[in-house]
């Protein structure tokens, strides 16, 4: 059989689907859209040896058959190939919208839009697949008929080079295999994970094909058993229905043996049985229910797995009653009841609400719709983060929660308060400081449970925090703090940058390309932004910025200033190279131009360092000094190297004694006694505070160096009564 015949039988199959439910007028539109294709497409094939024009009617009967979109979107799916890239004839919008009006060729646009981007894969094309869902959102049909495509290049994947199928499984799986979920396309999604199944591990997909054709009769003779008291009873009553056994997909079958552990034989749930009712519009719930209490008057329920998606359907449209009964033999099995309208839904997901309301889409499809478009037109979402938690969202069950008005909400299970004041509103979840769940205070991380009454509290000063994101479970919420935080950190930058423009004017230092790269090398920053962000938060000073251009500047003004304070002698011999050189420190400090800093008192015998300031001279600060780190950062060329001189003498130096213990009688003046007559050290002042039977002081007293004041302390620890004795800082 050559193309043309294969063409022509695939035609007549989708045509004659088609009379059933199209009126002539649409069905001759079909016929033109065929005879149209067939002359642009020819015999042109696919890299792969497939026929282009055999694979757009494969996809439009999908579409009409499986999907059971409407004539637009069907003969979309016959032309949606016409732009493909290596076609010879070119096909203008004025000719396409002539033809079959500018719905179609919108759809057809955004299918365009997505061959032309190469939208393989997600890991090396994240900004095309950012492209590719804006397409997608623009008109939510573009994505069914795109799943169409996807199904079709699926169940011919043996065609495709091995690179190339590993490439359409990882896209199928990450991507089609969820919108198909989504959008309630359960039979679509269970065949998409099943062909990725097949080829992600073939050993395993046919060991579940294998064991499911082993147990074939069994599990039809145990469903004849089951069925056949309920199908009487059913009957007795009136109800007009059909009955058949689902069942579970080989993934969804594989997926539980390895979740769960078990063998093929231990998976209880390997089918369903579904009633199907003809019922009337008014009668639907009254019926399910009815058939509800006659199949577990039948047999025993388990009350725990009941599932009503009746009273309030999932967000993608699915209604339906589940409840697990114990059936003949001792074996657990899921019944699901609905009607034939439900079913419908059920398979064919948002699509077929258009059936059902008239050609228009149902508010479920319309926020679903309004949601996606949200996320997708944010520019500062990443492609590759969205899909991962558009994945995550579609999976988890719903918590439903009431706002103070008593309307009801669905969020995503383990949802937090602040998720759902970013679902009320983006500004709402900004402000947010925490709320009210059932009367009862709660924070922004709490989360919601079913029936909870939330009501938001929100202040003018709050703002979104990095650290939301690490609680934050909706897609939503994550995307519009990431963005406010873009926003307030570009803010930032542009406050530091401003800063830094004005302090370089000030300076009179020259601000350019080569600037920045040396200040970004200094603080190992990446971004300019960054690096204006922290100098606006004031975690990097601007004088720290200014010694990098103006080091050299000040290392000589260090040097002019000690060499006014130097002796020439002891200038001479100091080289400022930072060698071995010592200035050298006497234990009298008359007549010399260096002093003994008060931040940290230094003693004669203590490792000191000196630090040239501009006013006061030298400063001998001790190693240990509290502001020594600071110093010896901002300030390196002003450290000097120095020691105490080698003497006999004794000098005086001031230092801090803490002392602490019981108040006991006479115990201040004990330790005057000991300071002034068993040590020989000067007390200069004391400060004692008594409090409920005990004490605590500050002593300030002259010593001749570090081991006279070790002797100091050791005495003063002896004394009966003091529990603590230590040097201060200051």
């Amino acid at each position: 059989m050559d193309y043309k015949e294969q063409a022509y039988t695939r035609y007549e199959h989708l045509r004659e689907f088609c009379r059933t439910s199209w009126d002539e007028p649409t069905i001759r539109k079909l016929d033109e859209a065929f005879r149209f294709a067939s002359s642009v497409i020819g015999s042109k094939q696919f890299k792969t040896g497939e026929y282009i024009f055999n694979h757009s009617l494969d996809v439009a009967t999908i579409i009409a058959i499986e999907i059971g979109l409407g004539p637009d979107s069907v003969i979309t799916g016959m032309l949606h190939n016409i732009m493909y890239a290596g076609l010879e004839r070119k096909v203008t919008r004025e000719e396409f919208e002539s033809h079959f009006g500018q719905p179609v060729y919108s759809i057809l646009e955004g299918m365009a839009k997505i061959n032309a981007l190469g939208t393989d894969t997600v890991e090396l094309h994240p900004e095309n697949y950012r492209k590719l869902l804006m397409a997608l959102a623009g008109d939510v049909r573009v994505i069914l008929v795109k799943t169409a495509d996807r199904l079709q290049v699926m169940r011919n994947l043996d065609i495709y080079e091995e690179s190339t199928q590993q490439r359409l499984v990882n896209e199928t799986s990450h991507l089609y295999a969820p919108l198909a979920h989504r959008l309630g396309l359960y039979v679509i999604n269970s065949e998409f994970q099943d062909l990725c199944l097949k080829y992600q591990n073939f050993k395993g997909y046919q060991y579940v094909v294998d064991r499911l054709k082993e147990t074939k009769n069994e599990r039809e003779n145990f469903v004849a058993e089951f069925v056949k008291p309920v199908e009487k009873t059913l009957k007795e009553r009136g109800f007009q229905f059909s009955m058949k056994a689902r069942t579970k997909s080989i993934f969804s079958i594989w997926n539980k043996m390895q979740k769960k552990k078990v063998s093929f034989d231990e998976v209880m749930d390997l089918f369903a049985i579904r009633i199907i009712l003809d019922s009337k519009p008014e009668n639907e719930k009254t019926d399910c229910w009815t058939v509800y209490s006659i199949v577990t008057e039948q047999y025993q329920a388990n009350p725990e797995r009941m599932r009503d998606w009746i009273t309030i359907p999932k967000s993608n449209g699915y209604e339906s009653l589940h409840a697990t009964v114990m059936g003949p033999q001792g074996r657990w099995v899921e019944v699901q009841i609905r009607t034939r309208r439900m079913d419908e839904v059920a398979e064919k997901g948002l699509a077929a609400h258009w059936k059902y309301k008239d050609g228009k889409g149902g508010s479920e499809f319309d926020k679903w719709l309004a949601g996606i478009r949200e996320v997708l037109e944010n520019p500062d979402v990443n492609v590759v983060d969205f899909i991962d938690q558009f994945s995550l969202d579609i999976y988890k069950d719903e918590t439903f929660v009431f706002t103070p008005r008593g309307d009801l909400r669905k969020m995503p299970s383990g949802a937090t308060l602040l998720d759902f004041a970013y679902e009320i509103h983006s500004d709402l979840g900004d402000k947010c400081v925490g709320g009210m769940v059932n009367g009862r205070k709660v924070t922004l991380r709490y989360k919601l449970k079913n029936g909870d009454q939330v009501t938001i509290e929100t202040s003018n000063n709050q703002k979104p925090k990095i650290d939301w994101l690490d609680f934050l479970i909706t897609s939503k919420a994550k995307n519009r703090v990431r963005a406010s935080l873009s926003e307030e950190k570009k803010k930032l930058a542009a406050q530091g940058r401003e800063i830094l423009i004005r302090k370089f004017k000030n300076w009179k230092l020259e601000l350019n390309d080569e600037t920045i790269r040396k200040i970004l090398k200094k603080y190992e920053l990446k971004l300019a932004m960054d690096f204006y962000c922290e100098l606006a938060n004031g975690k990097i000073e601007p004088l720290e910025v200014k010694s990098l251009f103006t080091e050299k500047a000040e290392e000589e003004s260090t040097r002019r200033k000690m060499e006014e304070l130097l002796p020439p002698a002891e200038l001479r011999d100091f080289t400022f190279d930072g060698g071995d050189d010592y200035l050298i420190i006497a234990n009298h400090l008359k007549n010399i131009n260096y002093k003994l800093a008060r931040c940290c008192n230094p003693v004669f015998g203590d490792p000191i360092f000196g630090f040239v300031t501009i006013r006061d001279g030298i400063k001998i600060h001790r190693k240990s000094c509290p502001n020594s780190p600071q110093m010896k950062e901002r300030f390196p060329y002003r450290i000097i190297k120095a020691k105490w001189q080698e003497t006999t003498s004794t000098g005086a130096f001031l230092t801090t004694i803490h002392i602490s213990g019981t108040d006991e009688a006479g115990i201040v003046s004990e330790v005057s006694h000991i300071i002034a007559k068993d040590t020989g050290a000067r007390l200069r002042s004391i400060n004692i505070d008594s409090r409920k039977g005990k004490f605590e002081g500050v002593l300030k007293i002259s010593v001749y160096n570090t081991n006279h004041l070790e002797f100091l302390l050791h005495k003063m620890k002896k004394i009966k009564g003091v529990i603590s004795v230590t040097r201060g800082e200051t």
